[in-house]
């Protein structure tokens, strides 16, 4: 068991919740607090925007630990209004919450209960911004969270925050946060911005280039990048809401992430802080690339062990070999990636969404965005990643031919994947074919030779050589 000299007292508070009071974690808050100007009687203002799983969860722990000192902190969420609740998971939803005696408690407390019984038997039809208020989130209905602050009007919810987390999917973040912009316009204070987002998107006009979600809300808002933050790590939302034992890494400027690596750090949940904003940011990204692949490789081969480690053989390189494109020292990235990556294919949407393609139960037709699971955005990182080492201004000298190529030529797992779910030319079954090319280097040789040739190439995140 873990131990602990944070001081803990419980206190039931008037909706029936337990609140464990922590000094120290009161005195966190403080050292924010003060960090941030902010004066006695005015509250820190902390707004999610975006309530997918991961983004309900990080404000749910915050609401948990914290949301008992509303007169020093107020914790809020938005999200779109209007999405309604199918009958089928309100039907679902009415079970999880018989299932849980607190739950339900809790709701007849609140006089809450009615309107899932009513839901149940299609009297009443829910929508998603009311059932995350109870602390359901749609796309993680068996994991019941703490009762949250909504917000569904954009404007109400950030124009006067001091520290927003975006848990948008990348395909949001830019058209969001271009909106949250004119919001901000007579702002003085400026705030800090913490991104939950594992995506990329592909620039390729003038010089090629990935386009992350920090540097999305960087061109959008006009906040500087010294303000804004990446938070990831090798975590599975309900497991982490769950205390299930965790740990991530903040990375930023110093200013801001090792104060907020303070104040995020709880007994089951350890934060690192790390100076490697974009860097870390792409890493997660790229896992959900060949978390895809890996799912599709599982179920078509029946869960074979020798398969799936085949796979994991070849991907890994090709992440290996694409770190040396984008990092001076890529030997720092390796224990994060895998981690990363490990647990994306253990639990992750993205291979549960390759699973399931491979099973016939989801076609492409569906598009990124499953309902009960949210965005899939390993498939528009699949997109930038193959477009941009695709690049003819990227080629790198093949070292068996000895001839210049694409990159993305010395990643034949990539290109499948392209094929497969982009262009659509290749039947899922195409991904086994890959593995089995006898054509296909050995996954070592990619190794060997990303580490005995010069592939850095800083311009791919936007920076100057060293």
């Amino acid at each position: 068991m873990v131990q602990t000299n944070e001081v803990v007292n419980d206190s039931l508070s008037s909706n029936g919740l337990i609140h464990h009071t922590n000094g120290s974690l009161e005195e966190r808050l403080d050292e924010l607090r003060r960090l941030m100007g902010k004066a006695e009687g005015d509250p820190l203002r902390i707004v999610g925007v975006g309530a997918g799983a991961w983004g309900s969860v990080f404000t749910a722990m915050l609401q948990d630990s914290y949301g008992y000192l509303r007169d020093k902190v107020l914790i809020r969420i938005w999200r779109r209004p209007g999405r309604s609740v199918d009958r089928t998971t309100a039907e679902h939803l009415f079970e999880v919450i018989n299932s849980r005696e607190d739950v339900l408690r809790r709701l007849i407390r609140r006089c809450a209960y009615l309107k899932y019984v009513e839901a149940r038997l299609g009297d009443r039809t829910l929508h998603a911004d009311e059932i995350l208020k109870d602390g359901f989130c749609l796309n993680m209905i068996d994991t019941p969270l703490c009762p949250l602050k909504v917000v569904t009007n954009l404007q109400e919810a950030v124009w006067d925050a001091d520290i927003v987390i975006n848990g948008l999917p990348s395909t949001e973040t830019k058209e969001v946060f271009e909106e949250i912009s004119r919001y901000w316009k007579e702002r003085i204070t400026v705030p800090v911005i913490i991104s939950l987002a594992k995506g990329v998107e592909a620039e390729l006009e003038a010089i090629p280039r990935i386009i992350t979600p920090t540097q999305m809300i960087n061109r959008a808002t006009g906040v500087p990048i010294e303000n804004i933050l990446y938070l990831g790590g090798p975590n599975i939302a309900s497991e982490i809401y769950n205390k299930e034992y965790a740990n991530a890494r903040i990375c930023g400027a110093e200013k801001w992430r090792k104060p907020l690596a303070k104040f995020l750090r709880r007994p089951h949940f350890t934060v690192w802080d790390n100076g490697d904003l974009v860097t870390h940011e792409v890493m997660g990204g790229l896992k959900n690339v060949y978390a895809i692949g890996a799912g599709m490789v599982a179920a078509l081969t029946n869960e074979s062990a020798t398969s799936k480690s085949v796979y994991f053989a070849h991907c890994t390189s090709e992440m290996v070999f694409i770190t040396h494109l984008l990092a001076e020292e890529p030997e720092k990235l390796a224990g994060p990636l895998l981690a990363d990556t490990y647990v994306t294919l253990l639990k992750g949407r993205n291979a549960w969404y390759g699973q399931e393609l491979a099973k016939g139960r989801l076609t492409l037709d569906l598009g990124d965005s499953i309902k009960g699971k949210g965005m899939i955005q390993g498939i528009s990182a699949v997109k930038a990643f193959y477009e941009l080492l695709s690049q003819s201004s990227l080629s790198v000298l093949h070292p068996e031919e000895n001839k210049p190529v694409a990159t993305v030529e010395l990643c034949p797992i990539l290109k499948m994947l392209y094929k497969i779910l982009i262009m659509r030319e290749s039947p899922i079954q195409a991904i086994l074919e890959a593995l089995r090319d006898e054509t296909m280097n050995d996954p070592r040789d990619r190794i060997e030779i990303a580490q005995t040739h010069v592939f850095y190439r800083p311009s791919l995140l936007g920076q100057l050589p060293s």
